[in-house]
C-alpha cells in the first residue's frame, strides 16, 4: 500500500479506522511536514530527483537504497491480509461512489514519486526520473523515464498522465476537490508531463501531484477479451493492467484476491524498491465481522493485523498457545507519523445539531472516564484536539504567530478562542457526572429545550429531542450503549442502528444519518485536504469529508492561511488556529486513540535491523518471508 501522504491520506481518511472498529492489515506508510517553499530544491525551475518541504532530501542523487530497508532481503513467500466485509470492484476511479474497491488493487500502479519513510514528506522518483517545479509555485513538471512499462510490455507516456488525471478528477470527488486549483496537466514533450495550477504560493500542490496513480490509458479506452468496451466510469470485475510490482493473480468474488510479484517489473532496480516488495504472494481474505476476523487470524488464516480493540489487545490472546509459545507474535510500534480526530461526528445539517450548545451538551453526558476504565482497560487518551498526537495540537491559550492569525479573524471566529482553552468535561467522580450532567440541562435549555416528565422537548415544537447513532459494525454497541443510559439521565432518547457496510457507505456519502463514528487522519503537513474536510464548498457535495456540514467562514480563512504559509512555524501557527477554532465549536464528541500501533502476526517474518522512523513497523513493505521462522511456526495455508 503506498504511503499515506497527499493523496494517499486523503483516500485513506474515507476508511473508518475507529479504535474500537476494524482497520486494513496493511500498515500505512509516512506522512509529511513542509517547510518553506524557498526551501524546496526543485523551487528553482531546475530538474532535480527529488522534493521535500523540509530544507534538503537525506538521499542524494546517487544514493542506493532507504536505510530502513534491506536491498540483500531474500525474495519469497507468501503474506496473508484479513479484511471484513466483501468487494465486488478492481476499478480505483469509480472507488467510494458505486462498489466496494478490493483492498490491495492499488498496489498494482505506480505513482510519479515515491515517499521516504524515515524523513518528513520528501519524495523521490518513481516512474518520473526527475521533477522541475516553477519558481512562483505555479506549475510542476516530470519527466518520465524511458524504460517505464505497463505489465503488457507497453510504455509509459505523458498521455497515460494526463489522461489519468483528468479521468480521476471528474469522476472522484476525492480527486476533484483535492486537485481543485489544478487548471489542467498537458504533455509538454516526448516524455514530460506539466501540472500548471489556477493559483501560486501552494506549497504542498506540486509535490501531491507526484502521489497520483497513473492508469493505462490503451487498456481503459480498449475492449475486453468478449469484445465489450471497457469504462473507467463503472466497477469492473476484469484483472486491470498494472505498471507496479504487483499483479493481481486470481480471485474469488467478495471473498479474496491474490497477487503476485513481477519477475520482471521495470522498477525493480531502482534505488527507492530496492529492498521493498519481498513477498512473492500477497493474498487478502475477507470475512463476516470484526470477531470473525479476530477467530481467524487464531486459525492461521491470515497472517497480520493491527488490533484496535482495546477488551482484545488485554484479553483476546493472552490465553491463545500460540502466543505463549510465540508463535503468533503480540508487539507494538510507535505511531510518530500523525495526529487524529476520531468522534461521534454531527451532522449540523439537521436543525437539532445546529445549536453549539446542544452538542456540547452530549460531551458533557460521556463519561469516558467510566468507558477508558470498564471497557477500554485504561489502554487509550481522550483526544483533545484535531491534531491530537502532533506538535499541530492547541493548547492553553493562543500566543505569538498564533494569536496574530487569529486576531486577523477575530471577528469569524467564536471569543472564547482568545479566554478559554478548550477541554473536554471529566467525569471522574460521581459528583462530577452530576455537576456536568447539570451543566447539560442548562445548556440545553439555553438553546430552547426543555425538561418535561423526563424528556428533553422544544419549547417552541414540544418535539422530543432524540437522536440515532448510525454505525456498520455492532462493536459499538458496548460504547454506546451506556453513553446512550448517559443521555437518557438528561432527557435525549439515544438510539442505535447497525447497517451492513455497503448501507452505511451509501448513507453517509448522502449525509443520511445523525451521528457517526467518523475520523480525520492528519499529517503532519496539513494542506488541500483541509478544504475538503471542513470548508464550505464541500459541505453539500455528496461523498465529501466535510461530514459535519461545516460552512464557517473564519474555519475557510484559516484553511487558507494554513495552505499558503510560507514556513514551518506558520503552518504550525496557522495549524493551531484552525485546530482551536474546530473545537470551540463542539462540532463533535472526541473519543480516544493510543498513541501506539498494536500488531499481531504469526512468526514467519524477517524485517530490517531499522525500522522506518514515520511508518511505524513498515510491515510488509520492507519485511520478508523467514524460511527458518516459519518452519517452527509452520507454513501459512
Amino acid at each position: 500500500m503506498t504511503a499515506q501522504t497527499a493523496t494517499g491520506r486523503l483516500l485513506a481518511a474515507t476508511l473508518l479506522v475507529a479504535c474500537l472498529q476494524f482497520t486494513p492489515a496493511r500498515a500505512q506508510e509516512p506522512v509529511a511536514m513542509p517547510s518553506t517553499p524557498a526551501a524546496m530544491p526543485a523551487a528553482n525551475g531546475q530538474w532535480t530527483h527529488a522534493i521535500t518541504l523540509m530544507g534538503q532530501p537525506k538521499y542524494g542523487p546517487s544514493f542506493k537504497h532507504f536505510d530502513y530497508a534491506d536491498p540483500a532481503a531474500p525474495k519469497g513467500g507468501m503474506v496473508r491480509f484479513g479484511a471484513q466485509g466483501g468487494f465486488d470492484n478492481f476499478n480505483i476511479v469509480v472507488t467510494g461512489l458505486k462498489g466496494d474497491l478490493e483492498g490491495g488493487i492499488q498496489q498494482i500502479y505506480d505513482s510519479l514519486m515515491t515517499e521516504s519513510a524515515d524523513e518528513p514528506f520528501t519524495s523521490y522518483g518513481l516512474l518520473a526520473e526527475a521533477v522541475r517545479i516553477a519558481p512562483d509555485l505555479g506549475s510542476v513538471s516530470y519527466r518520465l523515464r524511458e524504460d517505464a512499462r505497463w505489465h503488457d510490455g507497453k510504455p509509459i507516456t505523458p498521455e497515460d498522465v494526463v489522461w489519468s488525471f483528468d479521468v480521476l478528477k471528474a469522476n472522484s470527488p476525492f480527486y476533484a476537490a483535492y486537485y481543485q486549483t489544478v487548471a489542467k496537466a498537458e504533455a509538454s514533450g516526448p516524455h514530460e508531463v506539466t501540472f500548471t495550477f489556477s493559483e501560486t504560493g501552494n506549497r504542498e500542490l506540486p509535490q501531491v501531484i507526484g502521489q497520483l496513480r497513473i492508469l493505462p490509458k490503451h487498456w481503459w479506452t480498449a475492449k475486453d477479451a468478449s469484445g465489450r468496451q471497457r469504462s473507467v466510469t463503472e466497477t469492473t470485475l476484469e484483472p486491470p493492467l498494472g505498471s507496479g510490482p504487483y499483479r493481481l493473480a486470481k480471485f474469488e468474488p467478495g471473498r479474496t484476491a491474490t497477487y503476485t510479484r513481477v519477475p520482471d517489473y521495470w522498477g525493480k532496480d531502482l534505488p527507492v524498491n530496492a529492498g521493498r516488495y519481498n513477498f512473492d504472494t500477497e493474498r487478502y481474505e475477507y470475512f463476516r465481522d470484526g470477531t470473525v476476523l479476530v477467530e481467524a487470524l487464531k486459525g492461521d488464516l491470515y497472517d497480520y493485523r493491527v488490533e484496535n480493540i482495546a477488551r482484545n489487545w488485554a484479553t483476546a490472546y493472552e490465553d491463545f498457545p500460540a502466543v505463549r509459545e510465540g508463535r503468533l507474535i503480540k508487539e507494538a510500534f510507535p505511531d510518530r507519523g500523525m495526529g487524529l480526530m476520531q468522534a461521534f461526528t454531527f451532522n449540523t445539517r439537521r436543525e437539532k445539531f445546529k445549536d453549539p450548545r446542544v452538542r456540547r451538551a452530549f460531551n458533557l453526558a460521556m463519561n469516558y472516564e467510566e468507558m477508558n476504565k470498564a471497557l477500554f482497560y485504561g489502554l487509550y487518551k481522550r483526544i483533545n484536539s484535531y491534531f491530537f498526537g502532533s506538535e499541530l495540537a492547541s493548547t492553553g491559550l493562543p500566543e505569538g504567530d498564533e494569536k496574530a492569525i487569529l486576531e486577523s479573524v477575530r471577528d469569524k471566529v467564536p471569543p472564547s478562542v482568545f479566554t478559554t482553552p478548550y477541554a473536554n468535561p471529566v467525569n471522574d467522580s460521581p459528583e462530577a457526572v452530576r455537576k456536568n450532567l447539570r451543566e447539560a440541562v442548562g445548556l440545553l435549555r439555553e438553546a430552547g429545550y426543555d425538561l418535561r416528565g423526563g424528556k428533553m422537548v422544544s419549547k417552541a415544537t414540544g418535539e422530543p429531542l432524540t437522536v440515532e447513532f448510525l454505525e456498520f459494525q455492532s462493536t459499538f454497541e458496548r460504547v454506546i450503549l451506556p453513553f446512550s443510559a448517559q443521555l437518557k439521565l438528561i432527557g435525549i432518547d439515544a438510539t442505535l442502528r447497525v447497517i451492513d457496510q455497503a448501507q452505511y457507505q451509501n448513507r453517509i456519502r448522502n449525509f443520511d444519518f445523525d451521528i457517526t463514528t467518523s475520523n480525520w487522519g492528519e499529517s503532519l503537513s496539513p494542506g488541500n485536504e483541509q478544504r475538503e474536510y471542513w470548508g464550505s464548498a464541500a459541505a453539500d457535495k455528496p461523498g465529501s469529508r466535510n461530514l459535519i456540514g461545516i460552512k464557517d467562514p473564519g474555519i475557510d480563512a484559516l484553511i487558507e492561511k494554513v495552505i499558503f504559509a510560507k514556513d514551518r512555524p506558520t503552518v504550525i501557527a496557522a495549524t493551531r488556529a484552525l485546530d482551536r477554532v474546530l473545537l470551540a465549536h463542539d462540532y463533535v464528541v472526541p473519543q480516544w486513540a493510543s498513541d501506539q500501533q498494536r500488531t499481531l502476526r504469526w512468526n514467519r517474518f524477517g524485517h530490517p535491523a531499522i525500522l522506518p522512523l514515520y511508518a511505524s513497523s513498515g510491515f510488509p513493505t520492507t519485511w520478508w518471508y523467514d524460511e527458518k521462522l516459519a518452519a517452527k511456526t509452520g507454513a501459512p495455508r
